[in-house]
């Protein structure tokens, strides 16, 4: 048993070594011949447009790249997106890209991994030039903690000024984008230079694989700090020609805590001075022709909300009923009604599907946790979602007026959304029409009992005599 054991871990090591080798193997195959890093942080969601021009140095073709990410990046990582660029300046295409989690043991300092899969192996002696998009939440820092009502709010943001990466860097540049012009300090790692709203560092030759070195960039950062903790959305479908969204935010504001008192006479008249930090209105893109909007909180409905809808886009602008502070939050419910022929279809083997937006409709917006029901009519069989992205499925029960066997619900849940993920999903499903008539049916034999009991009691005597 010893043995078997011992036998399986040496086997365990060997495979882990391999792993090693490979990664080092291709590390040393391909170099960067120039890094090109712009990161823009000019609201509280973090985006990095990344361009890679990549050589294969080594003697066999490469099929994929690696990313590497900090320990700390992977667990603020709400996106990441990769193409192939092809051509020059306004003739240039794009490629996308598979991008998946490499299965490789982690690299110095708890270096992660992701992997990207070229559509073609790039030869030896050959180049590809990749963009890639990666999207960080929570990343910025506000510092002081907290801040009074007529403070301007300030955040860190930490990272490194060369790219982190696996394979030797002949060139790299980093700018970072900051909202103002209004920078309190930054890290310098000559050459660094500072141009109005925009950072850069360097550029820097010939820095070897997994150099890294920490920049800190203290600045103001008034934007919105609008996170929704939990969002519940409820797709239900009616064959009957309707399709009604009802949406349930737990709203707050994740920037610096407000502290001491608020006073509404003091926002009212300074607005642009104090609370220039908080936000007291959000923007949600709906999906045209709405009708029946209502926007309502625990008290009630809600009257400061401003609705335009044409036939491409519909935008409601709310307001809650207090202004935002860092720490404060709201809850309320938005509701609508929309077209069924606008998002429901028939597949070519007679499937019928659902195509709706997934993502938050409020604009600039991250989302901790996403749940999305979609309520299928009373009959649908063998559902199943086809979503662009991983999430999390299963399904449901609900009943609801004059249901017999109930309506099944499929549930999607996602953590971590930004508006990157505001792509379209498809929910299939068989449907027999027969079972539309089952309600209608319902409400007619209810009306002939009802009926042939009124002539019935009409005709029984119930008073009493003597016989």
């Amino acid at each position: 048993m010893e043995a078997l054991l011992r036998a399986r871990i040496n086997l365990a090591l060997l495979i882990v070594a391999l792993l090693s080798l490979l990664a080092r193997s291709s590390s040393q195959d391909l170099q960067i011949v120039d890094a090109e890093r712009r990161i823009d942080l000019t609201s509280h969601i973090v985006k990095v447009f990344l361009t890679l021009k990549i050589e294969n140095m080594g003697t066999s073709a490469a099929a994929d790249v690696l990313l590497a990410f900090s320990p700390i990046e992977v667990d603020h990582l709400a996106v990441l997106k990769a193409a192939a660029a092809i051509g020059k300046k306004k003739k240039k295409t794009y490629t996308p890209l598979d991008v998946e989690p490499a299965e490789l043991p982690d690299g110095p300092n708890g270096t992660k991994y992701f992997t990207i899969k070229l559509s073609n192996p790039l030869k030896s002696g050959e180049s590809i030039t990749l963009e890639v998009l990666y999207v960080l939440t929570h990343l910025l820092e506000p510092f002081p903690a907290e801040i009074s009502q007529s403070e301007s709010q300030l955040v860190y943001y930490r990272d490194s000024a060369t790219t982190l990466s696996p394979y030797h860097i002949k060139k790299q540049t980093t700018f970072i984008k900051t909202p103002s012009t209004k920078v309190d300090s930054f890290t310098k790692v000559d050459p660094t230079n500072r141009a109005g709203t925009e950072l850069k560092y360097g550029p820097y030759d010939d820095h070897s694989p997994y150099s890294y070195s920490p920049i800190i960039v203290h600045f103001e950062n008034n934007h919105p700090f609008a996170v929704v903790e939990e969002l519940v959305r409820e797709v239900e479908l009616s064959h009957w020609g309707n399709l009604q969204i009802t949406e349930h935010y737990k709203l707050a504001h994740a920037g610096a805590r407000h502290k001491g008192v608020f006073s509404r006479v003091e926002y009212q008249s300074r607005p642009s001075f104090s609370g220039v930090s908080s936000f007291k209105q959000l923007l949600a893109r709906l999906p045209p022709r709405v009708h029946s909007v209502y926007y309502r909180d625990e008290i009630g409905n809600i009257s400061s909300s401003h609705l335009r809808s044409d036939s491409r886009k519909s935008e409601l602008e709310i307001e809650p009923r207090y202004p935002l502070f860092g720490g404060w939050k709201a809850t309320f419910v938005i509701g609508y009604g929309l077209p069924l022929q606008d998002f429901l279809f028939e597949s070519s083997d007679g499937q019928r599907y659902l195509n709706f937006s997934f993502g938050c409709p409020l604009a600039e917006t991250v989302v901790d946790k996403l749940t999305i029901k979609v309520v299928l009519p009373e009959g649908s069989k063998d559902p199943s979602a086809v979503v662009p992205f991983s999430v999390d499925q299963y399904l449901e029960k609900k009943y609801s007026y004059l249901d017999v066997v109930g309506r099944t619900v499929v549930v999607l849940e996602k953590r971590n959304v930004v508006p990157e993920h505001n792509s379209p999903f498809q929910v299939y499903y068989t449907f027999n029409p027969i079972f539309m008539l089952a309600e209608p049916l319902m409400l007619a034999l209810a009306f002939f009992l009802f009926f042939i009991s009124s002539i019935a009691y009409l005709h029984v005597d119930f008073s009493i005599r003597k016989q």
